[in-house]
């Protein structure tokens, strides 16, 4: 009677855990009502080879896993779930072990549809445990059970249930990250029966690994799970300012599945209604990794959601803004920009154009603003929540005429010595420079002169706003 009570125990425990796996997968997608429910494809691979025959706990293996999901999938019976449909694939169940193990011995008993637990359950009856583990291989044949999706808002779904590691040779983890790689799958799940221990590590590679070796074991998971999927798993993100308040906003946010690199999702941050961070639905499956598109980016890694719960991601974003002003006419600043580095690195993290304000993290950086001459400025201050102004003068205008065609170049005058400014174009006759307010020289000689005792050279001076015109003969 003790033995019939722990093996009843054990089967409810396992029912129990798959439908929490389900639950997680279905209900904490109880979306608002501007995000439509997805449609949810689980598809259950089943562990039939010969090592099932084995015992745990107090039964054989095969028998209590048969009546386990059987129980489980009593109880999807009764739960009227439109946007939910299964599938049923094992492998070893068709081959004998001996003369010789196959390694493509999988198949999908039931293909996806709608309310078909009865059928799934009328394949489990029929098991008979025979031949080897090919995992990997029929991982990859369940790349081409789930139908393609006609939108987007479809979610893929494997959940392995088996008593052992791969046996031919092929690489499961290497074939459920190209799975997911491709898009076709979510991370899987994976539910040990009775594993050696030392096998345990093997699985952690291929997707979500519980470990049902015991009923101890069991009761922990399944108080996890259950408690997890009783509510909606929801984010927010926290962009905290300098004294950790989360008034940081209106900033793009990318979350990239970190072990494949696929971009999961795209939201534009925001302060909701209630002045608080808005809340996102996420799914929980797989760890993300958050770049939050500020000026400079910030990178957060090793996002790992609590499935069913509240989630809270806070990052330190404080910002403030840097407004580059050149007064005066239009027709001046319209082509003026602005590189900007973080301070003491060569990187350029924007460019910034004239008469506009930008915002970025706190901290300092260095200006070149791409006037002629060049202006540089160094550690310029961005504080929290300030506007940082940079003005410069209004550019003026030289016309330059030429005889003809010829070298010549720009210098700017300053303490004694001649700055390069640029190289005339040596194709043209005339030729028009915006040029920052101060004193030049410009250096040309005629294409067809030969001695440089014929250069021309001209002084002259640029005000702000002002056009000059300079004959080179």
């Amino acid at each position: 009677m003790k033995n019939k009570t722990h093996f009843l125990t054990a089967k409810s425990l396992f029912a129990k855990l798959l439908l929490s796996c389900v639950l997680i997968l279905t209900t904490c997608y109880s979306t608002s009502a501007q995000q439509a429910k997805p449609l949810t494809r689980i598809e259950f691979v089943f562990d039939a080879s010969f090592s099932m025959f084995g015992q745990w706990q107090n039964g054989m293996k095969m028998d209590m896993a048969k009546k386990m999901l059987t129980d489980f999938l009593d109880s999807m019976q009764k739960v009227d779930n439109p946007n939910l449909e299964l599938a049923f694939r094992c492998y070893g169940h068709q081959v004998p072990l001996r003369p010789e193990r196959s390694c493509t011995d999988t198949k999908l008993e039931v293909p996806f549809g709608k309310n078909n637990a009865q059928a799934i359950k009328n394949k489990l009856k029929m098991l008979v445990p025979k031949g080897t583990t090919p995992i990997a291989y029929t991982l990859e044949q369940c790349g081409g059970d789930f139908p393609s999706a006609s939108n987007a808002n479809v979610r893929n779904i494997i959940i392995l249930i088996t008593d052992g590691i791969e046996e031919c040779d092929g690489d499961p983890c290497a074939v459920s990250l190209a799975l997911q790689k491709k898009g076709i799958v979510l991370k899987p799940f994976v539910i040990g029966i009775g594993l050696d221990q030392s096998y345990i590590n093997s699985f952690g590679c291929i997707g979500k690994f519980y470990d049902a070796s015991s009923e101890a074991s069991f009761k922990n998971i399944l108080n996890i799970v259950i408690s997890q999927a009783l509510n909606n798993t929801t984010v927010q993100v926290n962009l905290n300012d300098q004294i950790n308040r989360p008034t940081e906003t209106d900033v793009n946010m990318t979350f990239y599945d970190e072990q494949t690199g696929i971009i999961r999702y795209n939201y534009l941050h925001t302060i909701n209604t209630k002045g608080v961070p808005d809340t996102l639905i996420i799914d929980p499956i797989g760890t993300y990794k958050m770049v939050v598109h500020t000026i400079p980016p910030i990178e957060k890694k090793g996002i790992e959601l609590v499935p069913g719960k509240h989630n809270t991601i806070g990052v330190d974003a404080a910002q403030g803004y840097l407004n580059l002003k050149m007064s005066g006419n239009p027709d001046f600043t319209k082509n003026i920009s602005c590189i900007v580095r973080k301070n003491g690195e060569m990187q350029t993290l924007h460019i910034q154009h004239f008469n506009t304000t930008e915002k970025f993290l706190i901290g300092k950086y260095d200006l070149e603003i791409l006037t002629l001459p060049r202006i540089k400025l160094d550690k310029v201050d961005v504080g929290q929540s300030k506007t940082t102004y940079i003005e410069i003068p209004q550019s003026g205008i030289v016309t330059l005429s030429k005889p003809s065609e010829g070298p010549g170049s720009l210098y700017l005058e300053e303490n004694n010595k001649l700055v390069w400014v640029c190289n005339l174009n040596s194709s043209l006759v005339q030729e028009t420079i915006n040029l920052q307010p101060g004193k030049y020289r410009v250096e040309y000689r005629p294409k067809n002169a030969k001695e440089s005792i014929y250069t021309i050279e001209k002084r002259f001076k640029i005000d702000s706003g002002m056009s000059t015109a300079i004959r080179l003969y």
